[in-house]
């Protein structure tokens, strides 16, 4: 979904109203602050026609310190009025940036797994912060320098018509061509901008993918190869950055060249028109020629901030628009108003008639059926692909099936509530997740309210104690991003600590024990034995030898169950599953 520039334009506008009082504040000391700097001219224009140095001996000089110590008191009331208006619009820009922000990620949370899996992490990364930042600089520069631009141009405007209508209407006239240069310039900025942070997002996903497979890029001696993509992604970026320069840095100098032109007519036609004494309903003299001279550097420069504010706001709305389009993604499906909470689970899962495919042209699972009664072990094999971790995202409800049925306890998990199916599930997964935070802090993940006892009795019950103790601070030891300064069979002990301190009634296994050594499998085998006890599980394998105690072997293959049976059973018939067995052990 594309956002256009109004229709990003109104989404401002309706974060904005949240902060009312604050955007009249800033309006009121915005009045003020260019009402001061309005004024100055003219007390120097006074000051001017006061200095007639041909008749010193009357020359007022008392007034003239008047007038100074007004301006004085003029010049240092702005800068306090100023300085207080830019206070309001920090705390304005970025309320709204932490508003913005905040639904990102809170949308982020509700969008389906799907939309995930679909989309680059970096892209997504990019978008709550890259394109977060340029959008707050842009509003930052809008509100600071766009209101006062527009009063400063109409009250200079009002004042130039009272004091001198001919010259002020010279003024009116060159004015379109700062207008012209402005629209110039941003008709072809924000596709420019747009297009770079498009390519930035890209970038960012390409440096998350390598950091986070580094030790496989080195492996296979893929550093140059990587660095080749990685320049031609960089050259795009240089090439759509440095269009877009191109055109806002053109704001400054043309901005510039009409300023000039402006400056230039005035002190010609104001010059002219005291050489010829031209005859005006108002006095004319040096004073006012030297204010509107004030005036006319006053009226122009506004518009060359605007101009470069105008460009600012481009790069701010295509940064904006890919925000909200982020925001506005289709969440999942809520749970419906009459969901109900899954409680006092005893453990009975029925998969009755299931199918589902990720993609309507690739279809994966057809017609599953699967009952497991309360406590037994359900052990999944097959080849990779033949949708033995799909069945697990269909009964953790992160996918939701194309059609048929999937009940716990004999309730359908879509009149369930997530959080409660979700709360009763503990799962531990072949790939480690683990947070920056302490060990402590990772194990009672699940459960945050576990005593310093329960956190030691599941590291132990998970064999994990021992390595915990002997780090620098134990239990209090900090751990870096997803676990990187431990191993990979530490972080697969965290994660089975931190299932084991939650006790579910149903648990889910999905390659648990994969990158552990065989001597500690052993003990986290009978550990799991232990917590199986009593309680639904699912085992998906493809060691084998893990799941031999298994109730229930399901053989998977295109997404459908070949065989079903207990170990002995399933080598007495000598099938798939023999064939699958006697291959990883054959001499």
């Amino acid at each position: 979904m594309k956002l256009r520039n109004k229709s990003v334009l109104k989404r401002i506008l309706k974060q904005l109203k949240h902060y009312k009082l604050w955007l009249a504040l800033t309006v009121f000391f915005a009045i003020l602050t260019v009402a001061g700097t309005l004024t100055v001219p003219v007390l120097f224009g006074q000051i001017i026609n006061l200095l007639d140095f041909t008749k010193v001996d009357i020359i007022d000089f008392k007034k003239i310190f008047r007038l100074f110590i007004i301006i004085g008191a003029t010049v240092g009331l702005t800068c306090v009025t100023q300085w207080l208006m830019n206070i309001i619009n920090n705390h304005i820009t970025y309320n709204v940036v932490k508003d913005v922000r905040r639904e990102a990620f809170e949308n982020l949370q509700r969008l389906p797994l799907k939309y995930i899996d679909s989309h680059s992490y970096g892209d997504i990364i990019s978008r709550n912060i890259a394109d977060v930042d340029a959008y707050a600089d842009g509003l930052l520069m809008g509100f600071t320098q766009l209101f006062t631009g527009i009063l400063t141009i109409a009250g200079t405007m009002i004042i130039m018509l009272v004091l001198n209508w001919v010259v002020a209407l010279i003024i009116l006239i060159l004015t379109p061509l700062s207008l012209f240069v402005a629209k110039f310039i941003a008709s072809r900025t924000y596709h420019l901008f747009k297009a770079t942070s498009e390519i930035r997002g890209e970038q960012t996903a390409f440096i998350d993918e390598m950091i986070g497979n580094l030790k496989v890029v080195k492996a296979f001696n893929h550093e140059s190869e990587n660095l080749d993509r990685f320049d031609k992604i960089n050259s795009r970026l240089t090439k759509a950055s440095l269009k877009s320069i191109f055109y806002s840095s053109l704001t400054n100098p043309c901005t510039r060249f009409v300023n000039s032109v402006v400056y230039a007519a005035v002190a010609l036609s104001g010059g002219l028109m005291l050489v010829f004494n031209v005859s005006l309903p108002i006095v004319f003299n040096v004073g006012i020629l030297t204010s509107l001279l004030s005036y006319a550097n006053q009226y122009t420069k506004p518009f060359n901030e605007i101009s470069g504010v105008v460009t600012e706001l481009q790069n701010a709305f295509a940064c904006a628009g890919r925000i909200y389009e982020l925001i506005d993604e289709q969440p999942q499906k809520p749970d419906s108003q009459d969901s109900i909470e899954l409680k006092s689970v005893n453990g009975n899962v029925e998969l009755k008639n299931v199918d589902f495919s990720y993609t309507a042209d690739s279809k994966l699972i057809e017609d599953l059926n699967i009952s497991a009664k309360a406590g037994q072990r359900i052990a999944i094999v097959g080849y990779t692909g033949c949708g033995k971790t799909t069945i697990i995202n269909l009964l953790m409800r992160f996918y939701e099936p194309d059609s048929g049925t999937i009940a716990v306890d004999g309730k359908n998990i879509l009149n369930v509530t997530r959080a409660s199916l979700r709360r009763n599930y503990g799962m531990v997964l072949q790939d480690t997740w683990l947070k920056s935070g302490t060990i402590r802090e990772n194990i009672s993940f699940g459960n945050t309210n576990a005593t310093e006892a329960e956190i030691v009795a599941a590291a132990k019950a998970a064999h994990a104690h021992n390595f915990i103790m002997q780090l620098p601070a134990g239990y209090d030891t900090e751990i870096v991003e997803d676990g990187g300064n431990l191993s990979q069979g530490q972080k697969q002990l965290l994660c089975i600590a931190r299932i084991m301190l939650c006790l579910p009634p149903m648990l889910i296994l999905d390659e648990a024990t994969s990158s552990i050594d065989t001597r500690t499998e052993i003990k986290i085998q009978q550990a799991f034995a232990s917590l199986m006890n009593g309680r639904t599980s699912f085992i998906v394998a493809h060691r084998l030898s893990t799941i031999k105690n298994a109730d229930l072997i399901l053989v998977m293959d295109k997404g459908k169950i070949i065989e079903q049976g207990t170990h002995k059973q399933l080598l007495a018939i000598k099938g798939f599953y023999s064939k699958l067995y006697n291959s990883q052990f054959a001499v």
